[in-house]
């Protein structure tokens, strides 16, 4: 290829930086409070020693194939089984990463004359399956009941004949925030339709046992799952879980599943291990909403924001450049905090995200906290 050619991407990477949304890989470093390690299970002794057990038995790292091929291992299915059984599902699928799953969630199971309905603020992984998908979609207005409602019934009225599909997240990876399942369910099962919780942050934070937000929901046949493995559970992958029928219309018809190399079956013992975990020890929950207290009256006192409720928290600065220029002092300060900005976040709302784990302290959080104070301070502009 010729530098003639390659003049194009230079050129829309200059454009980035212009607007300050280059993105560049950095190592990590400093005090941890931007992983979704939420749990402290990314290296966690008792994983470790169930993923040294796994080898010694002669689980593989490695699968060898798709899952229709001879990638199905029986660690697999016995992952699924106990999944199924924890978050109240019928069937679980575990895939390799919650973006994929998304992805063959949406562009497989709502058909063409069927509607998605997703919240404005949905991640992208959601965004990705629907742009495969054959069936009409539409965003509305964040955690606003009446605009789910009016989008289903406008549908309806223009001789919309198929199913609703109303696609949110639990807890709100850029907000922390939380989505009103109940009154959600209560609008899909009014009109026919269906309704995608994606788990991502909830899963081991939230719910009894760490079931996640829609654990209160479990005995509704129309609503379906998505728990990842690489956020408070600490490994990767993602187990879907929905009705019987419909795990076997994924294996026929899903092409992330079927051409994708099934996940390592050692990852899978260890998310079995993470599952047990966080059934057994409550108490790093109790630890996790211990100090999430205390991080929102630092919040409230040092810096008059209002706590999300939840480990994920956004000072929204508004500024692209800003938000950099802010988030490289915390970083030279010792403290891994990273901006976030468009097209992860809607113009104008540039912020630092703040993740909390089990990873800090109370003593760092007050002194993240008060660095954070004189930063915001220091670049007023």
């Amino acid at each position: 290829m010729t530098v003639t050619a390659l003049a194009r991407y230079e050129a829309t990477l200059a454009g980035l930086e212009r607007k300050s949304r280059l993105r560049t890989l950095a190592p990590r470093q400093g005090i941890d409070f931007s992983s979704n390690d939420y749990l402290s299970l990314a290296n966690c002794s008792r994983i470790a020693k169930a993923l040294t057990a796994a080898i010694e038995r002669g689980i593989p790292a490695g699968s060898g194939g798709s899952r229709l091929l001879r990638g199905n291992h029986w660690v697999h299915e016995a992952l699924e089984a106990e999944a199924a059984m924890m978050f109240g599902a019928e069937r679980v699928l575990y895939f390799g990463s919650g973006f994929s799953a998304n992805v063959a969630l949406f562009s497989t199971l709502p058909q063409r004359d069927d509607l998605i309905v997703h919240d404005e603020l949905i991640h992208a992984s959601v965004r990705e399956g629907i742009l495969a998908s054959k069936a009409e979609s539409v965003a509305v207005a964040h955690n606003d009941i009446a605009s789910f409602e009016a989008a289903i019934d406008h549908w309806r009225a223009d001789g919309g004949i198929g199913s609703p599909w109303i696609a949110v997240e639990s807890i709100y990876s850029m907000d922390g925030d939380r989505a009103p399942l109940a009154a959600l369910a209560e609008v899909a099962a009014s009109r026919g339709g269906y309704l995608i919780v994606d788990e991502a942050h909830a899963t081991g934070v939230f719910g009894p046992g760490g079931r996640g937000l829609a654990s209160e929901l479990r005995s509704q046949s129309n609503v379906l799952t998505l728990h990842t493995c690489g956020k408070a559970l600490g490994l990767s992958g993602a187990l879907m879980g929905l009705p019987d029928v419909l795990a076997r219309y994924m294996v026929n018809r899903a092409r992330n599943f079927i051409y994708s190399t099934a996940p390592s079956p050692l990852m899978a013992a260890g998310v079995r291990e993470a599952l047990q975990i966080i059934g057994d020890e409550p108490e790093r929950r109790e630890r996790l909403d211990a100090l999430r207290d205390f991080l929102g009256d630092q919040l409230r006192s040092k810096l008059s924001i209002t706590p999300s409720g939840s480990p994920i928290q956004p000072v929204i600065v508004g500024d692209n450049a800003r938000a950099v220029r802010i988030a490289a002092r915390l970083q030279n300060d010792g403290f891994d905090i990273r901006a976030i900005r468009p097209p992860t976040v809607p113009d104008g709302t540039a912020r630092l995200r703040i993740s909390l784990t089990l990873n800090v302290n109370k003593a760092q959080i007050a002194a993240m906290a008060s660095r954070l104070a004189v930063a915001l301070e220091k670049d007023g502009a």
